[in-house]
């Protein structure tokens, strides 16, 4: 009867594990073998990292703009922005300029003022 319960709890775990790895999924597309942009018909969204980068892009290319002391971070087409810039301006002008970047949905804006000492 051990036998059995050992087979029993070995055949369990190799079942859970088979279906884990056929459940998890890429970026939210549940049919992993089809190319994400035919899915549904739509485009598909832009990854977080290229989105991120797409973003810091824009920033970097505004006139006047210092992108050095901002970190962008994007997840699912929301972007957050966090660091320091030297004027309220920039503050606003980063969030209009983000929000112009295809594939984002929201901007979180944390950005603050650059104080420029230690303390």
């Amino acid at each position: 009867m051990n036998r059995e319960l050992v087979r029993a709890l070995l055949a369990a775990v190799c079942m859970t594990t088979a279906l884990s790895a056929c459940v998890q999924t890429d970026g939210g597309i549940s049919n992993v073998n089809a190319p994400p942009a035919m899915l549904g018909g739509k485009a598909a969204p832009p990854s977080d990292r290229s989105l991120s980068i797409a973003v810091r892009q824009a920033l970097d290319k505004a006139p006047g703009f210092n992108v050095s002391g901002v970190f962008v971070r994007a997840r699912d087409g929301a972007v957050i922005l966090t660091g320091t810039v030297h004027s309220a301006d920039q503050i606003r002008q980063a969030e209009q300029i983000a929000r112009t970047v295809p594939g984002v949905l929201v901007v979180v804006n944390k950005l603050t003022l650059w104080h420029g000492g230690n303390g």
